[in-house]
């Protein structure tokens, strides 16, 4: 099971969200591979892995230097691994110049199929944008789940990637299906949240999972320490959401 996670908007919780239900998963039982497409390296940082030292990442094994075999490392988290990524990801995009359009948005799914049946569940995170990496992720997925706040400016992004969405599917990867949106960073005491949460679900009733990530900053605390949270603060409200959340996740996936 591939399952993106992805949003064109940066600061919506979306790498944060990635590590956390791989983290969880991999408590579950499940062999969960966690790859970094984003030149940020956020998710390989997070985990614990030095970005600065990684032998082989993601570009490697993007441009063919070696296999996803080569350049995947095991955390030190339970049934967690990682395709780590470093800023030479950042120049990918210059070695699909040449290629043609069913090169171009399948060198991810190309590279990552040898692994795939290794694992229960691959999570990719994502750069914050709708540019060629994050088309890849979404060619060589089954499902999308999308981090959003609840702020107006993030319906309307949600709108932008929908339609990319469509795309994807009428052209290269009919198979894609959103898994589902996840509110992140969410405060029930604003009247804008709670506004915001139900427009959205006269949108898209069936796609919002239920669980709801809040504001807290224990997330934030976890990610200075270079730990998901539930090793970081297993009794925190924030480790309790991530864990239900994967819990949602796994079925939902399951009967789509």
């Amino acid at each position: 099971m591939i399952i993106a996670f992805a949003n064109q908007k940066g600061g919506v919780g979306k790498t944060t969200s990635a590590i956390n239900v791989a983290a969880s998963l991999g408590l579950f039982g499940k062999k969960v591979l966690l790859c970094d497409l984003d030149p940020q390296s956020n998710a390989t940082s997070g985990v614990g892995i030095n970005k600065r030292n990684v032998p082989l990442s993601i570009y490697d094994v993007i441009i063919g230097r070696c296999t996803a075999k080569e350049a995947i490392l095991k955390t030190q988290y339970e049934n967690l691994w990682i395709l780590p990524s470093n800023i030479n990801l950042a120049g990918a995009e210059i070695e699909f110049v040449e290629d043609n359009a069913s090169e171009r948005f399948f060198r991810f799914k190309n590279t990552i199929s040898i692994a795939e049946e290794e694992y229960d569940y691959i999570i990719i995170d994502c750069p914050p944008s709708l540019g060629i990496l994050t088309v890849n992720a979404l060619c060589g997925s089954d499902y999308v789940v999308v981090p959003m706040q609840c702020e107006y400016f993030a319906v309307e992004g949600l709108a932008q990637l929908t339609n990319t969405l469509k795309q994807v599917r009428r052209l290269y990867n009919p198979k894609i299906d959103i898994a589902g949106i996840l509110i992140t960073m969410y405060d029930g005491r604003l009247n804008l949240s709670i506004q915001i949460l139900d427009e959205l679900k006269k949108i898209l009733p069936d796609k919002i999972l239920k669980t709801l990530v809040p504001r807290t900053v224990r997330l934030a605390e976890a990610q200075s320490h270079r730990m998901p949270i539930y090793y970081f603060d297993k009794p925190s409200k924030a480790n309790d959401c991530y864990i239900e959340l994967a819990k949602e996740i796994d079925k939902v996936c399951i009967k789509l």
